[in-house]
């Protein structure tokens, strides 16, 4: 055979004297692979290459870096009916039915991730063999965008692993290693780097000259039985109820997944297959899943691109962190800017609470080396960028300081002026308070335009997002190295304008405010709670007011009430402040201590909690009980609308930066698509008409943002 290379739109292929075609995919103007009309005909034409009589076998890699990243979302985007996405999934089914069918071997040689439609087109070749780099990822994400594996992911995954595994892939939606997914069964093999790879390849197609699917066998029998056997009738008893209680009906392609992987353990492939397409098609047309597409793809992407960052400053990177107070927030800020590359200088008032801040990071590597997710090399060289401190001198050459103190003005100015001193002139100065004005703590700074907040959300290492606070004085420059610093340690920014609460902490607080006053109004505390995970929220308010602490929000409280008598303004208070109050007075201050609105420690593992018995004694529930939903527009209500008052007073600054730091700040029901996104998909005018009853039953703090009745006047939504 020739070495003569035939370029296709999307696929290019090589034929070598050994009869094995490589097939390259590589779509052009596109930085990734994505599944869609143009590259599915690239792979059809390789395919018919196949019926050559020279051509022994094909291999299926990718020209870019990842394999292939999935769906065309672009394209995702613009159907409007049902009858599109059916079409368009049952035009790929037919191309990989064919690959699958045609008599030769087909082996996707994974050089990078292999997602969705990507992991897709890989599971209709004959063996899937993958470079063996723990960051590689291969998974079905489709779920948390709102949708499910249309390219046959549902039906061949659990055929090829069994329906548990495959149902667990499809519906819980997270990617795994190709070391994992060789122990699994859904590799063959992994290779050292590309050349390996491809030789492998090669190899199994020299021993396997007949390849056949395992369902295309006459003889196939499924891994653990199907639908019907008894393993199956067992996992189908539970598997529903199970994923209810997680997900309490809010995400519809959850309930769809499981009925196609159902349905499909009880039809042939090709009609099982369509099956998939029919509740494909239902998902992508679903409110859920155009909530979070908008919102997680599209905002999300345009945040990381910096579309809330200025574009004049020249990026730039941190080379050197100071970090004041080495306490759970100032010892996992540590960590991440560690494991980012930066050196990390770890200042506290003890040596001994300096090193108990550095033995965080210790404890978080020590853990990731026992489930097999790090080595101690790598532990140790983490570590060794985190010097932890009592001088401030070892501030020297800092480019950024983190201020991690207590939420105390005087605390922080003492910190600020004695970091200053030592800094030079053009390093920016952060502080990670999460209520107090930007503004007002840089009065103790000599260069206020050099100083921002940096809000980060507890644990550090886990959650996503950093909230940019921009003070009166801060400069661009300033918000410019923040924003860079964020994207360089891994997290997501959002930029907020200086304000008190800002914006995440103010709207966050409503949630458990307003379940703190149905508690006081006689709501009976597990319908509070219900609610609140109905919703679609992470935890429920009472609990999470527990995690929070009530003495803190009762100190906030006081700081807020001082601050506001000080500018002469009038303090407005809440219906659920007395309630805190009451429970704050009897050393009931929530979990640190072991007891707030729950009885915390409690079980053999002393990791359980319960109401407190007490609670309906102190707070009886009321003989008529409102109902459930009632309970949650409450809950939904109150957050959204503080959320639009944010965008109107211009706390926030853009539709983006409101949605995504709900759901990764405080986590706003994700189903919903942020804050802004739940009053576009209700629609402003009937917002405006529920949140109006709202407010007449339960007070003023219900009426609708002015910005959202001019909004429903002009018959128009929050849109960028």
């Amino acid at each position: 055979m020739s070495n003569q290379a035939v370029t296709l739109t999307a696929v290019t292929t090589k034929s070598g004297d050994d009869g094995i075609l490589v097939a390259t995919m590589n779509l052009p103007g596109r930085p990734m692979n994505v599944v869609g009309d143009e590259l599915m005909a690239g792979i059809q034409t390789a395919v018919d290459q196949l019926a050559d009589p020279a051509v022994k076998g094909l291999i299926l890699t990718s020209g870019k870096a990842d394999f292939c990243a999935g769906g065309d979302l672009d394209r995702m985007s613009k159907w409007t009916t049902p009858q599109e996405p059916f079409e368009a999934s049952m035009a790929m089914k037919r191309v990989l039915r064919k690959m699958e069918l045609q008599g030769k071997p087909v082996v996707a040689a994974i050089n990078g991730h292999a997602l969705g439609g990507g992991l897709e087109i890989a599971l209709a070749c004959h063996a899937r063999i993958a470079i063996d780099d723990p960051r590689l990822k291969i998974g079905q994400p489709e779920v948390k965008l709102g949708l499910l594996p249309g390219g046959g992911g549902t039906q061949r995954l659990p055929r090829l692993l069994g329906i548990q595994q495959g149902l667990q892939i499809c519906a819980e939606g997270n990617d795994m290693s190709p070391a994992k997914a060789r122990q699994i069964g859904l590799l063959a093999d992994t290779a050292k780097d590309r050349d390996d790879l491809i030789a492998k390849a090669k190899a199994w197609i020299a021993a396997n000259p007949k390849a056949q699917q395992p369902w295309d066998n006459p003889k196939f029998k499924w891994p653990g039985g199907d639908s019907r056997s008894e393993g199956g009738k067992q996992l189908w008893a539970i598997a529903p109820s199970i994923a209810n209680a997680k997900s309490f009906g809010n995400y519809p392609a959850v309930q769809h997944i499981m009925s196609a992987v159902f349905e499909g353990g009880l039809l042939d492939f090709d009609a099982a297959c369509e099956v998939e397409s029919r509740y494909f098609a239902a998902c992508v047309t679903s409110q859920a899943s155009k909530n979070m597409i908008n919102t997680l793809w599209y905002q999300l992407n345009a945040i990381k691109k910096g579309a809330s960052r200025p574009k004049g400053p020249a990026a730039g990177k941190v080379g050197k962190l100071g970090i004041l107070g080495a306490g759970m927030m100032g010892g996992g800020i540590a960590y991440v800017s560690a494991r980012a590359g930066i050196d990390v200088m770890l200042l506290d008032t003890t040596q001994e609470a300096a090193d108990k801040g550095k033995a965080y990071s210790q404890g978080l590597l020590d853990k990731a080396i026992q489930k097999g997710r790090s080595t101690p090399e790598k532990r140790d060289a983490l570590l060794s960028r985190i010097k932890p401190t009592t001088r401030y001198d070892d501030l020297k050459g800092c480019d950024l300081i983190i201020e991690a103190v207590f939420e105390d003005r005087a605390v922080k100015a003492d910190v600020t002026k004695q970091a200053e001193a030592r800094l030079e002139s053009d390093a920016v100065f952060a502080s990670n308070t999460s209520t107090l004005p930007i503004t007002g703590l840089a009065a103790a700074s000599v260069r206020p335009a050099n100083f921002i907040g940096l809000h980060f959300f507890s644990p550090v290492d886990k959650m996503p997002l950093v909230e940019i606070i921009v003070g009166k004085q801060t400069s661009d420059e300033t918000l410019a190295r923040g924003f860079d610093y964020v994207l360089q340690i891994g997290k997501t920014p959002i930029v907020v304008n200086d304000s008190r609460g800002f914006y995440t902490s103010r709207v966050f607080a409503t949630y458990i405010s307003e379940g703190i006053a149905m508690l006081k109004e006689g709501v009976h505390p597990r319908a509070i709670e219900q609610a609140g995970l109905q919703a679609g929220m992470p935890m429920p308010p009472l609990a999470l007011q527990d995690e929070v602490s009530l003495s803190l929000s009762m100190h906030v409280r006081e700081q807020t009430k001082k601050d506001l008598a000080a500018e002469g303004k009038t303090y407005v208070d809440h219906p659920a402040e007395s309630v805190t109050r009451q429970l704050v007075e009897i050393g009931r201050i929530g979990k640190k201590a072991g007891k707030g609105f729950y009885d915390w420690g409690i079980g053999p593992d002393g990791k359980g909690k319960q109401l407190w018995p007490e609670l309906t004694k102190m707070y009886p529930p009321k003989p008529e009980q409102p109902s459930q939903q009632e309970l949650i527009d409450r809950l939904m209500f109150a957050q959204v609308n503080e959320a639009a008052r944010c965008y109107e007073e211009n706390v926030v600054r853009s539709v983006a930066d409101a949605n995504i730091g709900s759901i990764f700040g405080w986590g706003f029901a994700p189903f919903q698509g942020g804050a802004l996104q739940f009053i576009n998909a209700y629609g402003p005018g009937r917002f405006v008409e529920r949140a109006r009853q709202l407010a007449k039953q339960y007070g003023a703090r219900f009426e609708p943002a002015a910005l959202v009745v001019k909004m429903a006047a002009e018959g128009r939504s929050f849109a960028e």
